[in-house]
């Protein structure tokens, strides 16, 4: 009798959980979509050629050409800095520093520095890198899209240690048994053995981390700061489409606020197609190893 009832109690348990999953995943899909529509319907107008071919100089006769390749220069220089940084970091805390009370403050600080404002990283990188060039080049060199790329960095950098972290520290150990029993240096085991097993997840964060930053605004006000011209020099004041959009959307005229909405929906395509790219190469490993 008490393993009926208790065995009747754990399905019920079950079966609530389930439920209660289901209705928040089934709450979560449903404002996606209104996300999505919201976004698709306020912006529809102008979604056109203008939006990908005219900067935003010409206002309501032009487009977002510039601070959308603005905003994708910015987070390739930030994913550029942050990825040897933080694949580095998190190799050494999983490999070298596991299990000890320096890799646990490291992992406790990596975690703060996660959930940190990114408006209080942006002024941290202004305080560092822009004041001091604009007193180096006496003025010439102030904001610039190497400073928003850094802030960008800094943000996208707890990420991947975390990432790179978790994915090495679930590859079996009896890989590190067998590869140290041969006789296999550490940092051979390391990079040809473990990376190798761990790539997919690693690559994953790198993503996860790309699409973290894309949509940021408040870092890049204190060191990108915007530009209404097409520019390829990060020394230059670089434009971003999150930037741009903010801009837009304190403008009383509706046109401009149509663009703004168009530039919304645009982003959240594109943070959408990475995360669905990274769940497809994770997928992709478990069916390679199955």
């Amino acid at each position: 009798m008490k393993s009926s009832s208790l065995y009747l109690r754990r399905r019920i348990t079950n079966v609530i959980a389930l439920g209660l999953s289901s209705v928040a995943t089934l709450i979560g899909l449903i404002f996606l979509a209104w996300i999505l529509w919201e976004t698709l319907r306020q912006g529809i107008g102008a979604i056109n050629w203008n939006l990908f071919s005219k900067i935003s100089v010409y206002r309501e006769n032009g487009g977002l050409a510039n601070a959308m390749v603005g905003s994708l220069i910015l987070d390739l220089l930030g994913i550029a800095i942050a990825t040897p940084i933080g694949v580095l970091a998190g190799t050494w805390l999983a490999e070298y520093a596991n299990r000890t009370k320096l890799g646990e403050s490291i992992r406790f600080l990596n975690d703060i520095l996660l959930s940190a404002p990114s408006i209080v990283l942006g002024l941290f990188v202004y305080t560092i890198v822009v004041l001091p060039t604009t007193a180096l080049t006496n003025g010439n060199t102030t904001f610039s899209g190497l400073a928003g790329g850094i802030a960008l960095a800094l943000i996208a950098l707890p990420v991947i240690v975390r990432t790179t972290d978790e994915m090495l520290r679930l590859v079996p150990s009896t890989l590190r048994e067998a590869a140290l029993s041969l006789g296999i240096p550490q940092w051979k085991l390391t990079m040809q053995i473990l990376m190798r097993g761990a790539r997919s997840g690693i690559i994953t964060g790198v993503l996860l981390a790309l699409a973290r930053i894309s949509g940021e605004t408040a870092p890049l006000l204190f060191t990108a700061f915007g530009n209404n011209f097409l520019t390829f020099n990060p020394m230059d004041k670089m434009p971003s489409l999150p930037q741009a959009i903010y801009e837009y959307t304190k403008d009383p005229d509706p046109a401009i606020n149509s663009i703004a909405w168009a530039g919304a929906f645009v982003i959240t395509m594109f943070v959408l197609a990475l995360s669905l790219l990274s769940r497809l190469i994770l997928s992709r490993n478990k069916v390679s190893h199955d």
